[in-house]
């Protein structure tokens, strides 16, 4: 993490890079800090499409970026602020997010201690910023996300044209509210809101979030681009993902931190209305546990349930994952993950989130080693 302070620089072409994209900008009490991660490793999948596969895979524990924040302070206790944070294959170097030069963040806005913080641009839903963090995706790679991350809080999408505000922290309790217009004529065509409460009391952090999404991926232009969006591949029961007309997402759940071990439960459901032949409906289920063996080396291991339905199909999906992660430094970590996912014979496949493809049979078992440094 390169820090630059007022108008001096940091390392020669670090500095210059943000000299150019911040000329004029510079003020004693302002600050531009550049960060990223990378994070990239070889995955063993039993089953893919009826054959065992290994591949090259990246942004197994955390998604590969860069990016820069900054913040200005403009008296008062008013502040200016922005991020831009771009996502890429590790593995070829392409642009993510549907190749865009920030598909991860792209926002600016204000802050006050006293009122929060108002921010506008490509961002995280409440349900995202909220349900996200506790979720074991969040520490035990994407792998251990809910069947097609059906709820999002593994970032399928992010929302465009969006207006967050965070409320100031008070007596443990924060707000969330983010509005994402749909940029057209018709006004709900491919808009999205959502709205949800943290509260934090020492051991204890938990949350609560809805969102809603209204004619998704109508164009590239609304609050959920068609580009950024679940894959019409991702089907079950007859009902693609993809071509839903609209999408809900709710969930709650906490965790509590007992000395070295920190327990987590999460329930999040999501609805993927249809056009023709009744929702999709999922119920995710979750518990972790996360334990500190010593400073350097933490054991993870989680359960998940997930029931899914459409009309008079039902179904559900059992997964297992279990991994360790050894510190080599504050910024470096190595890692070793195992999942394994049963669905049953109504799903009629096993599909891992963040394997290459699904089985061919309703069982699947993936394995990951990898290495991540952070900067």
């Amino acid at each position: 993490m390169v820090r630059m302070k007022g108008g001096k620089t940091g390392a020669a072409g670090v500095g210059a890079a943000v000299a150019m994209l911040f000329a004029g900008a510079a003020h004693a009490q302002s600050t531009v800090t550049l960060y990223g991660i990378v994070d990239a490793g070889v995955t063993y999948t039993n089953n893919a499409k009826g054959h065992a596969l290994w591949q090259f895979t990246g942004g197994n524990e955390s998604g590969p970026r860069f990016g820069l924040i900054g913040t200005e302070d403009l008296g008062g206790g008013l502040k200016a602020n922005f991020r831009l944070e771009n996502g890429f294959n590790v593995a070829n170097g392409a642009l993510g997010q549907g190749g865009r030069m920030f598909g991860r963040s792209a926002w600016v806005g204000l802050s006050g201690a006293n009122w929060g913080a108002v921010t506008l641009g490509r961002q995280y839903n409440s349900t995202q910023d909220i349900l996200g963090s506790l979720q074991m995706s969040s520490f035990l790679a994407q792998y251990s996300t809910h069947p097609f991350d059906n709820d999002d809080i593994n970032n399928t999408f992010r929302t465009n044209n969006a207006v967050k505000y965070v409320s100031p922290t008070i007596a443990g309790l924060q707000a969330n509210l983010v509005y994402g217009f749909s940029n057209s004529t018709g006004f709900a065509n491919d808009n999205s809101w959502s709205a949800g409460v943290t509260y934090v009391n020492g051991p204890l952090n938990a949350g609560a979030a809805y969102a809603r999404v209204n004619h998704p991926a109508v164009s590239t232009s609304g609050a959920v681009a068609s580009d950024n969006y679940y894959p019409a591949s991702e089907s079950v029961f007859g009902a693609s993902l993809g071509n839903a007309i609209r999408q809900q997402i709710w969930g709650a759940g906490g965790s509590y931190a007992i000395g070295p071990a920190t327990l987590g439960l999460l329930y999040t459901g999501s609805n993927f209305g249809q056009a023709t032949g009744g929702a999709l409906r999922f119920n995710n289920y979750e518990g972790s546990l996360r334990y500190m063996i010593t400073p350097a080396l933490m054991a993870a291991a989680g359960y998940t349930y997930t029931q899914v339905a459409r009309a008079s199909d039902s179904g559900h999906y059992h997964q297992v994952s279990a991994g360790l992660q050894y510190l080599l430094s504050k910024r470096t970590d190595v890692y070793v993950n195992g999942f394994y996912q049963k669905a049953s014979s109504g799903v009629g496949r096993a599909w891992i989130d963040g394997t290459d493809s699904a089985s061919s049979t309703t069982s699947q078992v993936a394995v990951v080693v990898g290495i991540r440094q952070k900067f």
